[in-house]
């Protein structure tokens, strides 16, 4: 029993490996919290630094899918068209590319949308002060 509660681990023996850091940050960007994603990619960004070109392959997609949870979706594009740079025939890689670029453009869209809605509403206010500056001036 004495060996069991003296064993000492060495310390290079008390790093995660390269395969726990990616099943832990695929887990994290998988999260429902940001601050998890936002961790997952931290890791995941680690990963691929260090990687080479084919090993990169699932660092980069995994990136461009937190990127895109975060609605983050010209970063996640950057990601995703790295890795198709590197695979141009990679399937799932091209169907989240076309998802991102779907989401970019509704999400531009409803940009347009709330600063047409803005405009009107500015518009507006001004034809009904300038009414009121109007029925002032007659009085």
């Amino acid at each position: 029993m004495e060996a069991v509660v003296s064993d000492v681990v060495a310390p290079e023996d008390l790093l995660p490996s390269r395969e726990t850091k990616f099943e832990y940050a695929w887990c994290l960007i998988r999260s429902k919290y940001t601050d998890d994603i936002k961790k997952g990619i931290v890791l995941l960004e680690e990963l691929v630094q260090k990687a080479s070109k084919d090993d990169s392959r699932d660092f980069l997609f995994y990136l461009a899918v937190a990127k895109y949870r975060l609605k983050e979706y010209e970063k996640a594009l950057k990601y995703i068209r790295t890795l198709l740079k590197n695979e141009p025939g990679n399937k799932q890689a091209q169907d989240l590319e076309k998802l991102i670029d779907k989401a970019l453009k509704k999400d531009g869209l409803v940009g347009m949308a709330i600063v047409g809605g803005i405009s009107l509403g500015v518009a507006g206010l001004a034809g009904l002060i300038g009414l009121a500056v109007a029925k002032g001036a007659k009085s």
